[in-house]
């Protein structure tokens, strides 16, 4: 049974792993738009849309919807197999997260612009206070990681309120709001890895290496 649950922290860590690649997909479709779109003023959401703006034109939105489809698909299942390490509530958190981003890649903005904004709003809220959460959950036995995770949590949270607040720079505050997250997941991940490789050593749950309490 013991392997089993290694097994499953494994996939999970594994998937969260792969995500980083969705800012370098983001960049890249960013990269392809004609006219005038900027990262610092345009959201992410702009490069998703299927008709052009007056200013620019993404040509490559069937590729940012589908990983906003992918990435999303990837954070919730990893956080389901990551159960056992992230708690009950961080991990209905991030697999709301994971829905809502999914859902925004099925409803570009310039086609449903309500539905788009509906299906965001929860990424927005879910994803600081999960970090937060969890930030506080490995504080005794990953107080490193835990700082981190916990600075994340407050520095996205406020990136969000701001972008949502519609603040100056909504390029800059969405990102801010959504890429260290995928970066911060990704080192817990792999720190849960490399914990269920590690010697046998007792926890609250009986399980071998627990990351949290």
């Amino acid at each position: 049974m013991l392997v089993g649950v290694e097994r499953r922290l494994a996939w999970g860590a594994a998937l969260w792993l792969l995500r980083p690649a969705y800012v370098a997909l983001e960049l890249v479709v960013a990269a392809a738009t004609t006219g005038d779109y900027r990262l610092t003023r345009d959201t992410v959401s702009d490069l998703g849309a299927l008709t052009c703006d007056p200013r620019f034109c993404s040509p490559w939105h069937d590729l940012m919807n589908a990983t906003f489809v992918g990435t999303g698909l990837l954070l919730g299942a990893g956080a389901v197999l990551l159960a056992p390490r992230l708690g009950r509530v961080v991990t209905v958190l991030l697999v709301v997260a994971g829905t809502s981003s999914a859902a925004v890649g099925l409803a570009p903005v310039d086609q449903h612009p309500g539905l788009h904004f509906l299906a965001a709003a929860p990424l927005f809220v879910a994803q600081p206070l999960a970090l937060c959460l969890l930030g506080v959950r490995l504080r005794r036995e990953h107080p490193r990681i835990a700082g981190a995770v916990l600075a994340t949590g407050v520095v996205t949270a406020v990136a969000a309120l701001g972008f949502v607040l519609g603040a100056p720079g909504a390029g800059v505050l969405e990102r801010v709001a959504l890429w260290p997250v995928i970066f911060a997941l990704a080192a817990v991940g792999s720190r849960g890895a490399r914990a269920s490789t590690g010697p046998a050593r007792p926890g609250p749950a009986g399980v071998r290496g627990t990351m949290g309490s």
